[in-house]
């Protein structure tokens, strides 16, 4: 078993020195569709692209609140709201001692309103729009003019147009806790800043995957609070459960529940800037924050194009599989993670499966 681990842990080491070296790559201009797919896609690597998106006219239009209420005025959007800015993430339980996978409160709600709960947040909660859910095409269709509807290299590079095109809109207090995706991830950045942390899928084992029950806020306008509910019939999820950030009073306790992260190899930093695309690969585990611009909001388009289920695929999986406890980690007993409400992952190929498809 201690072979296995010595293995492990150098594959972390090797695949930055061997394949991704020590910083994300970027580009001065759009790729052509054989380069990206060649250096990129087929290595499974991200890449930032500068000046792939300067005839948007989105770029200077967004900025602008006015503009956004103005072509959205009788919008009715899907408004995420959480009392901390944290919505598929890991919280916990008032009741009792345990952690749960939370969703956030999603209220319909009048685009100029939604905005303004963005742009000027209430001491009570955090808004923020993010359906996921080609979100753009459905909800947004009134700004469709002002983007391009893919991005053609990437298209003619995958074979595919994405499947889904999202609008983020959001502020500085909204995070987005550590996890992967299983598309092919091309992030354009309209205004402010998100800045992201990346580790390849190859770090799995660092991630502690671990499956916890799932819950969903809910709010009420009337008295401005929020209910944790634990959804009913019981269903749960495996989810990342290091925090990068940890709060200054339990940085120690958590450095010692996830050793394999915080000793690790460091994880890649980005910063997406207006005008800037991020080519997030398929299966790399990535957390998110952000700095809005100058009209108050970070705003974002993501273009999701279906992965190819190949060979990297199963390497990827075939790892996933492998159970694995360093020898200097000191995470939380199993028993003791019962109590608290959640199950350490053992890596079998079934679950992970499972949290592939649930994403």
């Amino acid at each position: 078993m201690r072979g296995k681990q010595v293995e492990l842990e150098s594959l972390w080491e090797e695949v930055r020195e061997v394949s991704l070296g020590n910083s994300v790559d970027r580009l001065h201009s759009s790729p052509t569709p054989l380069q990206f797919l060649r250096d990129f896609v087929s290595q499974n690597k991200p890449c930032l692209i500068s000046n792939a998106i300067s005839h948007w006219p989105a770029l200077s239009l967004w900025p602008t609140p006015s503009y956004l209420s103005t072509s959205l005025s009788s919008s009715l959007v899907s408004l995420h709201l959480t009392p901390n800015g944290q919505a598929d993430a890991l919280a916990p339980h008032p009741l009792h001692p345990s952690l749960c996978f939370v969703s956030a409160h999603v209220q319909p709600t009048a685009f100029p309103r939604a905005l303004d709960l963005i742009r000027q947040p209430p001491n009570h909660l955090v808004a923020y729009l993010q359906q996921q859910n080609d979100c753009f095409r459905t909800e947004y269709g009134e700004l469709e003019s002002d983007c391009d509807d893919h991005i053609p290299w990437a298209s003619e590079a995958l074979g595919c147009l994405p499947e889904a095109v999202n609008l983020w809109i959001g502020n500085h207090l909204s995070e987005t806790s550590f996890h992967k995706d299983h598309y092919e991830n091309l992030y354009a950045v309209v205004s402010g800043e998100k800045h992201f942390l990346l580790l390849p899928p190859t770090d799995v084992h660092r991630m502690y995957i671990w499956d916890y029950p799932a819950a969903r806020y809910s709010y009420s306008e009337e008295s401005g609070e929020f209910l944790l509910e634990l959804e009913e019939p019981e269903r749960r999820v495996p989810w990342c459960s290091v925090d990068p950030y940890p709060a200054t009073g339990s940085a120690e306790q958590e450095r010692s529940k996830f050793p394999l992260y915080f000793n690790g190899p460091k994880p890649f930093e980005v910063t997406v800037k207006a005008g800037e695309i991020l080519y997030l690969p398929s299966m790399w585990f990535h957390h998110v924050r952000q700095s809005p611009g100058d009209g108050g909001c970070t705003i974002a388009v993501n273009y999701w194009y279906d992965m190819q289920f190949d060979i990297k695929y199963a390497y990827f999986n075939f790892l996933q599989s492998l159970p694995y406890q360093s020898t200097d980690d000191q995470t939380i007993p199993e028993s003791e993670c019962e109590d608290l409400g959640y199950h350490p992952c053992h890596n079998h190929l079934s679950r992970n499966l499972r949290y592939l498809k649930d994403q």
